[in-house]
């Protein structure tokens, strides 16, 4: 009975320790989510935010058709970021 206790206390230990290591990333991925948000709406037009508003507000999906300047600058410290997480 104490193999058995002992061997699941040692997968738990290792379970948990699994979990912490995710939760890290998450966090981690989280950050970078923020910051990129942050830096596209300072990049955006008024415009841009104003239609971005009436979209969530009407539910319908974000358009595709974004000017190239407002997607290109989060790319790169995103992948920077993957790159750190190795």
């Amino acid at each position: 009975m104490d193999l058995v206790k002992s061997h699941l206390m040692y997968a738990v230990r290792e379970e948990v320790e699994v979990l912490k290591e995710q939760i890290k990333e998450l966090i981690e991925k989280n950050s970078q989510l923020e910051q990129e948000n942050n830096l596209l709406k300072t990049l955006a037009s008024p415009e841009q935010l104003a239609q971005f508003q009436a979209q969530l507000q009407t539910g319908s999906p974000p358009a595709t058709t974004q000017p190239q300047g407002t997607t290109q600058p989060p790319a790169q410290p995103a992948s920077q970021g993957s790159g750190s997480t190795a």
